[in-house]
């Protein structure tokens, strides 16, 4: 294992020539109570029994500068680098795209908001017996116009995306 582990360290090395190569060793220290000590600082070692317990060899390969490019002007298309990274017909497009999807949910909120007004309107009209007290009803009636209420502030939040 520990031969696979040299060629394998070997075989980096020699890739790498160039590339800074940094040795990392752990020594295992027993210290005056025989308590062991593990360090990678060759000066802690000094005057206590020591043996190296790991030896790495860490290689960090070169890199590449990136080849430059010649490059043809655009408007449209969108530059390296550059913010924002899209296209003025992109961003046209997406704006668009996002109103009709606001005007979609708009509608759609609106439709719920005539459902939970209506829901509210029939409960409003009913009376069980059993609600003698007015505190009963406004109780039961409660979840109905929080219904209407969330569906009323959906509406209203749509709208002012809708106008910026």
């Amino acid at each position: 294992m520990k031969d696979v582990r040299a060629l394998i360290l070997v075989a980096l090395g020699m890739a790498a020539p160039a590339a800074p190569a940094q040795v990392t060793e752990i020594y295992k220290c027993a210290d005056a109570s025989g308590r062991p000590l593990y360090t990678s600082d060759r000066k802690d070692t000094a005057g206590k029994k020591c043996e190296l317990v790991s030896r790495e060899i860490n290689v960090v390969p070169a890199q590449k500068p990136a080849p430059a490019r010649e490059r043809t002007v655009d408007r449209d298309a969108p530059r390296e680098g550059a913010f924002p990274r899209e296209t003025p017909k992109a961003r046209a497009s997406a704006k668009d795209r996002q109103r009709e999807i606001l005007e979609k949910e708009l509608a759609t909120e609106q439709d719920l908001l005539a459902k939970a007004q209506k829901a509210l309107a029939e409960q409003e009209a009913v009376r069980h017996g059993d609600e003698r007290n007015y505190a009963k009803v406004l109780e039961r009636l409660q979840p109905f116009k929080d219904n209407v209420d969330l569906h009323a502030k959906n509406v209203e939040a749509l709208r002012r995306e809708l106008a910026r």
